[in-house]
């Protein structure tokens, strides 16, 4: 169903403030475009740029280039006089996918891996893990791969195992228990 400016507005503001979390522009579009369809995918950045132009939404920059956007208090306001412009099924909507999501979103936000060519023929796999209020990696590794498909794979088991990996190697370098 399509939605006038000022509700898909709304919409955006809503899922930000349901998901509890700064958004990359790519994981707005995400949620609000591509897996449900709520806006379209032009009308979502521009309404973007508009709502960062009125300070509702702030953008900051995080990781690999990207821009992490989030409320304002201003954006809180406006939100709780004009949230019930949004029709009752679409809050419920956005509310059950934003509790439904919010893990996964934020894993694909704070864990990243990839991995390029290497001069030797293997690949050099970077891998991640960022905090969403600074713009700087909290933790890098960096490993050789010795296959296209082992990089492809050690970054699909990254996004899995990043948290594990990560208090592992904390507990066993920095934690002084």
């Amino acid at each position: 169903m399509e939605y006038d400016a000022v509700i898909n507005k709304l919409i955006i503001l809503y899922v930000m403030e349901q998901m509890e979390m700064p958004l990359t522009e790519n994981s707005v579009i995400e949620i609000t475009t591509v897996k449900n369809n709520w806006i379209n995918y032009m009308d979502c950045l521009d309404l973007l740029y508009q709502l960062s132009e009125a300070k509702l939404i702030y953008k900051a920059a995080c990781k690999e280039g990207e821009m992490n956007y989030a409320l304002t208090l201003e954006g809180r306001d406006c939100l709780t006089f004009f949230y019930k412009r949004i029709p009752s099924s679409l809050r419920d909507e956005i509310s059950q996918y934003c509790k439904t999501n919010r893990l996964a979103i934020k894993q694909s936000q704070e864990y990243y891996a990839n991995y390029t060519d290497a001069d030797d023929g293997s690949y050099l796999v970077t891998m991640r893990i960022y905090e969403s209020l600074i713009n700087s990696p909290l933790f890098e590794i960096k490993i050789k791969a010795p296959t296209r498909q082992s990089a492809e794979e050690s970054c699909k088991k990254w996004r899995q195992q990043a948290p594990n990996i990560y208090e592992n190697i904390y507990d066993k370098l920095v934690n002084t228990d």
